[in-house]
């Protein structure tokens, strides 16, 4: 088990809490695999929903190795127990599409949005959702797609949106979404001597008009290299 109450308490006392007359979106990102983004991203949003007036939702990005429910439902002391599973979508939009276009039984267009379910946990406090991957044919492919709809939605429904990446190395999800959201935490494992991927990644989201909030060390006990304290400050 990994607690991170702590440092999340210091995110979101940096962050601040969401507007009252919208929910926010957060992306967690990070250049390389292995940085330790979901598990940060799983953390925040556990602090979020216990701080937040209305439900906060993880969004599991990783379209192809969901593992966010898995992990969640492996620390009932800590989420609760995952309830029903409800669509994750509001209305049948979706932030990804799938091609070849997905279609139903009868051999019409069907909304992607059907793909992707989420369970409640912290007594409804907090969503996580689910992409149904074994659903598609072979073939298709999920990607995200640059519409604000989904999130837009959402918004209305939820205190604070949490979207876990891929990272940077394997997706371009981070690339796509970084716009679409009110702010960017990119992380970083202490394990990390050399900055340019982060400072790379910062800039594309930069360029792409997204807005980086500040960075998250995976671990307590590190010393970054002096590029890298120059681009968290």
């Amino acid at each position: 088990m990994v607690d991170l109450t702590t440092e999340m308490a210091g995110l979101w006392a940096a962050l601040g809490p969401a507007p009252a007359h919208r929910g926010r979106v957060i992306l967690f990102a990070a250049a390389q695999t292995g940085e330790g983004v979901s598990t940060v991203a799983r953390e925040f949003a556990r602090m979020a929903a216990v701080r937040g007036r209305r439900p906060v939702w993880l969004i599991d990005g990783d379209l192809t190795q969901q593992g966010q429910m898995e992990r969640i439902a492996a620390e009932p002391d800590r989420f609760g127990r995952l309830g029903s599973a409800v669509q994750a979508s509001p209305d049948g939009s979706a932030f990804y599409a799938v091609t070849p276009p997905l279609r139903g039984r009868d051999g019409r267009p069907a909304a992607p949005g059907r793909l992707m379910t989420a369970k409640p946990c912290l007594g409804g406090r907090l969503y996580v959702t689910h992409f149904h991957m074994e659903l598609l044919r072979a073939g298709q492919r999920a990607e995200a797609v640059d519409d604000a709809r989904y999130w837009t939605r959402l918004r209305a429904h939820a205190d604070t949106v949490v979207i876990d990446a891929p990272a940077a190395d394997r997706s371009d999800m981070a690339l796509t979404l970084a716009p679409l959201a009110d702010a960017t935490v990119l992380v970083v494992a202490a394990e990390t001597t050399d900055a340019a991927g982060p400072v790379a990644l910062r800039e594309e989201i930069d360029a792409l008009g997204g807005r980086v909030a500040g960075v998250v060390m995976n671990r307590a006990t590190w010393s970054p290299p002096a590029l890298l304290k120059r681009f968290i400050g």
